[in-house]
């Protein structure tokens, strides 16, 4: 029930949610400090990371309507982090390349998921 990926393992999932939190934290590290940057950076360390928790906690789901709940969950918390790099893009001109890169990785895994919970039902 629990293995539903078409394009790639739970592992390799696991791999890269994580990695896209440690990546998006790494680039706030690099950012400004000012006020705006402050508060979007601490937005999208939670929302990313929450989306790898997340997705760690999906795999071990009780139910199949359990698995799908916890996948939602990712699910927004990406969408989240893709909200919030648009936001640091415009206040982070100069980053917009890295950013970027995070965008498309963010995007990537966002449609991973909204495809699992698709084939799941």
């Amino acid at each position: 029930m629990l293995n539903h990926f078409d394009f790639m393992d739970s592992e390799e999932m696991k791999r890269r949610t994580k990695m896209f939190a440690i990546a998006v934290a790494r680039l706030t590290e690099k950012l400004p400090d000012n006020l705006v940057n402050r508060v979007y950076k601490g937005q999208i360390i939670r929302s990313s990371s929450s989306a790898g928790a997340n997705y760690r906690a999906s795999r071990r789901a009780k139910s199949k309507p359990d698995f799908i709940n916890k996948l939602k969950i990712v699910e927004e918390e990406l969408d989240e982090s893709l909200f919030f790099l648009e936001l640091l893009i415009e206040f982070n001109k100069n980053f917009e390349t890295e950013i970027n890169a995070l965008y498309k990785e963010g995007e990537t895994l966002l449609r991973i998921i909204v495809s699992t919970i698709v084939s799941s039902r």
